[in-house]
């Protein structure tokens, strides 16, 4: 007896064993569908032979790739086989097998309905691997990577047209598609990346580059200079582009080497003028909170003006006693919260270490599962 396609896949859906899974592969014509698409849809490539393994099959099993919509190629946290564990051998990359990345190249080319794509590279493994996208005819909505910013990883982005999630972690000024004036990038031009929305880059060039004349909402990123001259003539010209997108901006995250009070007191003022009257954004971070009761409450009257603040990130690295406690930073959240209703959310970052506070009901309460490198996103 057949059922129909939903009824395989809704079965198929409450299975949560791969094992069990594959069975369902033997059962009949009409599980096999459903579970080969279940097994298929979402990739984690982490293990080096077993990912050369996987490639080989999506190569040889044409009816595999299309059902492929997620695809993880993670490296960190690779470790030398018990062969090359030896003195002689200092390079990570020793590890992965010579045809690696070609076997991995043309499993991408293959996997033409792939919609999500991450590839994190381990630590002393050559970044110049964006050469594996050449020939890839996948239109992705997210794609977040470690590689180097070269010419091929340039190219390829400029050829992704629903791309709306974007995460490069790397700027190569000495990149010859790079040396060019920021106007004049070819990431720059109006039809390239025409859907980018949420944008995350270590480098601010990137954000001149990309959000002027496209929809981004969302964007962090970081100072690359740690001057404070530099980070004034940094922030300007983010601010400039950041002017220039075609959708208001709802979340800026702007991450500081060295997080210190008087440059925020600067930062935060430049920030709420440069989107009045009317602001949009609902999170907006770090922000070094002041320990002087004065200087706080003009901060405070400064954060207010932002009338739509959902979240926001606050330094208290120079904070003695630190408010580490969850009564202090309970009662420092509700004093943000008396002078800015709107923000429910808090995030308390000592050291590079942070808590997440979330208001229910009128309450604090510490939130374990929140992950603070995320709330930005999702403001």
């Amino acid at each position: 007896m057949e059922f129909s396609p939903e009824i395989y896949s809704l079965v198929v859906a409450f299975v949560r064993s791969r094992n069990d899974i594959c069975t369902l592969c033997r059962v009949s014509k009409g599980f096999q569908r459903a579970a080969e698409r279940a097994l298929y849809n979402t990739l984690h490539m982490t293990v080096p032979n077993k990912s050369v393994a996987l490639c080989n099959l999506l190569n040889d099993q044409p009816r595999f790739p299309p059902l492929v919509s997620a695809l993880t190629i993670s490296l960190r946290g690779i470790e030398l086989s018990s062969e090359d564990s030896n003195d002689s051998v200092d390079d990570s990359t020793s590890s992965l097998p010579p045809d690696y990345w070609e076997c991995v190249a043309r499993a991408l080319r293959s996997t033409t309905h792939l919609r999500f794509l991450s590839i994190y590279l381990g630590t002393g493994m050559d970044p110049k691997v964006a050469w594996i996208l050449d020939g890839c005819i996948f239109q992705l909505q997210m794609f977040h990577c470690d590689m180097a910013w070269d010419d091929a990883l340039v190219s390829f982005l400029s050829h992704q047209h629903r791309l709306s999630d974007l995460h490069v972690a790397d700027f190569n000024n000495e990149d010859t598609t790079n040396t060019v004036s920021i106007s004049h990038h070819p990431l720059r031009q109006a039809h390239v990346l025409p859907r980018l929305s949420f944008l995350e880059c270590g480098f601010p060039e990137v954000v001149n580059i990309l959000v002027p004349r496209r929809p981004v909402t969302h964007v962090k990123s970081c100072f690359s200079r740690p001057d404070v001259p530099g980070k004034r003539e940094e922030l300007a010209l983010l601010l400039n582009s950041l002017r220039s997108s075609s959708q208001a901006l709802r979340a800026l995250n702007i991450a500081d080497s060295s997080y210190t009070d008087s440059f925020s007191q600067e930062f935060l003022p430049r920030i709420v003028s440069a989107f009045a009257p009317d602001p949009t954004l609902r999170y907006v971070g770090p922000l070094v909170l002041p320990v002087d009761g004065r200087q706080r409450l003009a901060f405070y009257s400064c954060l207010r003006r932002l009338s739509q603040l959902r979240a926001t990130e606050l330094e208290v690295s120079d904070w003695e006693p630190p408010p580490t406690s969850f009564a202090a930073m309970r009662a420092l959240a509700s004093e943000l919260h008396m002078y800015c209703p709107s923000v429910n959310v808090v995030v308390f970052s000592r050291n590079f270490e942070s808590k997440v506070l979330m208001s229910v009901d009128g309450l604090w309460r510490m939130d374990e599962e929140t992950t603070a490198d995320l709330i930005w996103r999702e403001v």
